[in-house]
């Protein structure tokens, strides 16, 4: 019996997220049980590219794909999700609506922009579908797609780099060496459009992604062919974290079992955020999550069976009122949280940019004076002592934030 890639629709084309839909699948396929052994692979690029049909190609997958002799109209609709079947690590593949849809005329911009945030910020591997003809040429389909990808990178705020991989469909006689050399250059004019209009002046694009460019026969007119290139390519996704891989640059790799609520809180940001500036992927999923720990902490000492049996044998009028005070203290103790964890964070994020741009200060006078078998040495120092610093400056917030709740 084949095995499921347990295919469902994530977002609707509404933009509404289902939540039953994911939590089936993250049981279904055992997600939670993948620790930080797991990749997510979205693919984005112009309707009717032929998106769904490689991504079915590369993971047998069984996404809807465009009928050609139904016409060129839009398949894929919202946003959709899949197990990638055979490929290790365990890898989950994304496949985005298609941009600069007819049906969506030029409402669709909206939608567009969020489901490009939402793949960046989410995704450890970006596949962008263009066509070969649409390289050097101004006005290409894929131009606006790339420049919604780079201004939603500027705002995604990851700590790791994601891995852009372009594939370019239906290449003729131009030899491939040819055709990276021009997309870059249209790669990094768009880049330099927006890093200039945004905070990023002096940014390069390498520090936030990684960009990878292959090209593929037509799939119509050399089916054979693409089919065996595919294959190849699909190597590509094995071991796709390890060092050297797609991946392999991932730094905050979070554990499989926070996907779900990965995916549901960056949504949700996203859908209310016009500006769609997101905070870090971990901090949502760390402040949720928190905060329903503290929730389930809260309910369990509303029902706490040790202090009724403890107490049981003591006056009943004293027993409740004591019951209530413990319960009053530690919602009063949440309420500080609440109050105080802004500040907190805020001072933590302080911190670590004057850390930072010390360690940067420091590093550059040890590039310049240390040499020889003593340059890693001193490096090694630079580094240690910043971080000693941030640490005994993370600890006198610490201690300001205990003091605070013992005078709460």
């Amino acid at each position: 019996m084949a095995e499921d890639c347990c295919s469902f629709q994530l977002i609707s084309g509404d933009g509404v997220l289902n939540r039953e839909g994911l939590e089936n699948f993250s049981r279904t396929t055992n997600l939670s049980q993948r620790g930080v052994s797991y990749a997510v692979v979205a693919i984005m690029g112009p309707q009717s590219g032929g998106k769904s049909t490689l991504l079915n190609k590369l993971f047998q997958t069984d996404f809807r794909m465009m009928d050609a002799e139904d016409g060129r109209t839009q398949t894929t609709q919202g946003i959709w999700m899949a197990k990638a079947i055979g490929i290790e690590p365990f890898t989950v593949a994304i496949d985005v609506e298609g941009s600069d849809s007819r049906e969506r005329g030029q409402g669709g911009a909206t939608f567009e922009k969020q489901s490009a945030v939402f793949a960046l910020a989410i995704a450890d591997i970006v596949i962008i579908n263009m066509w070969c003809h649409d390289i050097g040429r101004e006005h290409a389909a894929s131009r606006p797609l790339l420049k919604t990808v780079f201004e939603a990178m500027t705002r995604s705020f990851r700590s790791s780099k994601t891995s852009l991989l372009f594939v370019l469909r239906d290449q003729t006689m131009t030899p491939l060496e040819l055709l990276q050399r021009l997309l870059i250059q249209d790669i990094e004019r768009i880049w330099a459009a927006i890093a200039h209009a945004d905070a990023h002046k002096k940014t390069h694009l390498d520090e936030f992604f990684n960009v990878e460019i292959t090209a593929l026969p037509s799939y119509e007119l050399e089916e054979m062919k693409f089919t065996e290139q595919v294959a190849r390519l699909r190597q590509r996704f094995f071991l796709s974290t390890s060092p050297g891989g797609l991946a392999g640059d991932r730094k905050d790799g979070q554990p499989a079992s926070g996907l779900p609520l990965r995916a549901q809180q960056i949504w949700e940001t996203i859908k209310k955020n016009k500006n769609l500036d997101l905070p870090p992927p971990q901090v949502l999923v760390a402040t949720f999550r928190c905060e329903q720990i503290v929730k389930e902490k809260l309910s369990r000492l509303k029902l706490d069976e040790v202090y009724d049996k403890e107490a049981m044998n003591y006056e009943e009028s004293i027993r409740n009122e004591n019951r209530r005070k413990l319960e009053a203290k530690a919602l009063k103790t949440a309420t500080v949280m609440e109050v105080v964890r802004p500040a907190y964070a805020a001072m933590l994020q302080h911190l670590r940019s004057i850390a930072l741009k010390s360690l940067q200060t420091r590093l550059e006078r040890t590039v310049k004076e240390a040499s020889g078998d003593g340059f890693e040495a001193a490096v090694d120092s630079c580094c240690q002592s910043r971080m000693r610093k941030f640490e005994r400056g993370c600890e006198g917030y610490d201690s300001s934030l205990r003091c605070h709740h013992k005078t709460g």
